[in-house]
């Protein structure tokens, strides 16, 4: 019996790591290939490219053109629980052609009327700041909307944004946009030195070989392929790393934010913080249980988490926003597998899909009120600033915290019963995403809560909301 044709690729990080690599047979769908590449890093969502082009999970392998080579690259994306809360005032919504929904807040990027004809296809990722939204296509392009002062406005660099962009990360109020060749671009607030001028010393080190960026409030920090950290911005919000530049030189795998300092962890598992010693940056009095095993780090307004290995967590930072773990400490000494914060609180889940709770107590520190809930069967949760959401693994939501930040979503309770596969927080509201690929919105109305203004938008086909 005659076999159909196969072709070779590899799948390559930024960093020019391979993750994978193998024969496929011409008859698949990319799809395989997405597969191959989430047994590398289970849970996280990503992007595949062709050069600058989007390869899609429906896309036949027999259609990529082999003339750009077999080298796939991935482009690792926000994880929610990896990744700081979003800052956001509004949502956004990419459905199953490319074309996105915008809602909530209309100042700070609710309102995207002025760039509608380039929203209506092609759009594989949305980042936000406190009041913009930035797209990337599937041609390497971005489209930003909102407010001039949050980013919404890149015209200074538009050329530069033509092409080629595979990732963008915001801070409160600027973007930075990693390149195909590895090369940065930021626009936003200059006033609180989120972007970086031609004069500064070490500019020459963000043209090529950025992997990875995060932000703190007002700073950047970006991993470079061998491992280094540059970071820029404000000085007290993590811009100014000289305390640690020594062991910021290589291996850095990955790096995390609070408002105001960062923590990177290091490929022997060591943690590196610097930036405002109150809100994490001084990890001195945890030193010890940071030298080894670290694998994930999350952070609240002014608190880190680190998981380590064993499954144990480590805590530091503002004691009152979740940097003292001690009331809950018996619970974490094994079994956690995500973290995730609020502005104030946190919560683990364990790998017997069980959650546990600390930190400021109205902000969702406490969630005794929906405990008997919370002990098992639970599979992710995202914050807004004051509440969380959980769900469960037959798609139920459980909600707690501050009410009108969505700790309540009892107005939707028969909508979260079942179904639901994703959920999303911004500053003050929760959106889910169902099977159905419909959207789900609860918390501050004028925030995203509200979304009967694009009801009709959302009834189907939405297939990631930010």
């Amino acid at each position: 019996m005659a076999t159909s044709p196969e072709i070779y690729f590899e799948l390559v990080e930024l960093s020019g790591h391979v993750i994978a690599k193998g024969a496929w047979s011409t008859t698949l769908l990319a799809e395989c290939l997405y597969q191959s590449a989430h047994l590398a890093k289970p849970g996280r969502r990503c992007r595949l490219l062709q050069g600058t082009w989007e390869i899609t999970p429906s896309t036949p392998l027999a259609a990529l053109d082999l003339r750009l080579g077999t080298c796939i690259q991935v482009v690792w994306l926000s994880s929610s629980a990896a990744d700081r809360r979003s800052h956001g005032h509004a949502f956004v919504a990419i459905k199953a052609d490319g074309s996105v929904v915008t809602w909530g807040n209309a100042v700070y990027g609710a309102n995207s009327s002025a760039v509608a004809l380039l929203l209506t296809e092609g759009v594989v990722q949305v980042c936000g700041t406190q009041g913009a939204f930035a797209a990337i296509k599937a041609n390497g392009s971005v489209v930003t909307w909102g407010s001039d002062d949050h980013g919404g406005n890149s015209s200074a660099v538009a050329p530069l944004l033509t092409e080629g962009v595979v990732q963008v990360h915001g801070n409160t109020c600027a973007f930075a946009a990693v390149k195909a060749n590895g090369s940065i671009v930021t626009w936003g607030n200059a006033v609180n030195n989120a972007n970086f001028s031609t004069s500064s010393t070490w500019v020459p080190l963000l043209t090529e070989d950025i992997v990875q960026v995060c932000g703190t409030n007002f700073a950047f920090a970006a991993i470079r392929a061998n491992g280094s950290v540059v970071t820029w911005g404000c000085d007290d919000h993590g811009g100014n790393s000289s305390a640690v530049a020594a062991l910021l030189t290589e291996d850095v795998v990955q790096v995390c934010g609070t408002n105001c300092a960062f923590a990177a962890i290091k490929a022997n598992g060591s943690v590196v913080t610097w930036g405002d010693a109150g809100d994490g940056g001084n990890s001195s009095a945890v030193a010890a249980l940071l030298t080894e095993g670290v694998i994930q780090v999350c952070g609240t307004s002014s608190a880190f988490a680190a998981i380590k290995a064993n499954g144990s967590v480590v805590t530091w930072g503002d004691v009152d926003n979740g940097g003292n773990s001690s009331s809950v400490a018996a619970l974490l000494t094994e079994g956690v597998i995500q973290v995730c914060g609020t502005s104030s609180a946190f919560a683990a889940i364990k790998a017997n899909g069980s959650v546990v709770t600390w930190g400021d107590a109205g902000d969702g520190g406490n969630s005794s009120a929906v405990a008997a809930l919370l002990t098992e069967d639970v599979v992710q949760v995202s914050g807004t600033n004051s509440a969380f959401a959980a769900i469960k693994a037959n798609g139920s939501v459980v909600t707690w915290g501050r009410d009108d930040h969505g700790g309540n979503s009892s107005a939707v309770a028969p909508l979260l019963t079942e179904g639901v596969v994703q959920v999303h927080g911004n500053s003050f509201a929760f959106a889910a995403i169902k099977t159905s690929g419909s959207v789900v919105t609860w918390g501050i109305a004028g925030y995203g809560g509200n979304s009967s203004a694009v009801a009709l938008l959302l009834t189907e086909g939405v297939v990631q909301v930010y």
